[in-house]
């Protein structure tokens, strides 16, 4: 991507040269993920094309984002690919996503450990993903939509692609 074509990042979405690119979660989607606790991550090998390992990890919600954090912090393989190759897919609930990952810091891991608390409250295994190594691999999960999910109502929506952004522009 070159410097002309800088993404802009919003709570939900980003902004490319004024145009939206489609990143939210459909609630109930997010909802069901949430609720089924089976999420399975697996971000790209090193080629870039295919998909690693499905490997289970629990996951919470804050804010209508999707966030997962690596037991083992940053010595995690999941989490060493997932900031390696930056996208993958996710499974869970019956819900097959490819999906864009982004690193997490500040303030907001106190939100994501309040709701991993509140999820997984009376787990052995709570304190270890609420402490700082667990914090550390804090990764958002954004949605990245694929040419077969992106409608066009009327004519008036147009695709465009800027490296692994799907943008969408209206007319």
């Amino acid at each position: 991507m070159g410097s002309d074509e800088a993404l802009y990042r919003y709570p939900g979405r980003f902004m490319a040269h004024g145009r939206m690119v489609v990143t939210e979660w459909p609630k109930d989607e997010l909802r069901k993920i949430v609720e089924a606790d089976d999420l399975h991550i697996a971000p790209f090998r090193e080629d870039g094309a295919t998909f690693g390992t499905p490997t289970w990890i629990w996951s919470v919600a804050v804010d209508d984002c999707l966030y997962v954090r690596g037991y083992n912090g940053r010595k995690s393989s999941w989490y060493q690919a997932a900031i390696a190759q930056k996208a993958g897919r996710v499974i869970a609930a019956g819900i097959t996503k490819e999906v864009v990952f982004e690193p997490v810091e500040g303030q907001i891991n106190n939100r994501i450990d309040e709701a991993y608390r509140a999820k997984y409250h009376g787990s052995p295994y709570l304190e270890p993903m609420v402490g700082a190594r667990a914090r550390s691999a804090t990764i958002r999960i954004i949605p990245r939509e694929t040419a077969s999910e992106i409608s066009n109502s009327g004519n008036k929506t147009v695709r465009k692609e800027y490296g692994d952004q799907h943008i969408i522009q209206g007319h």
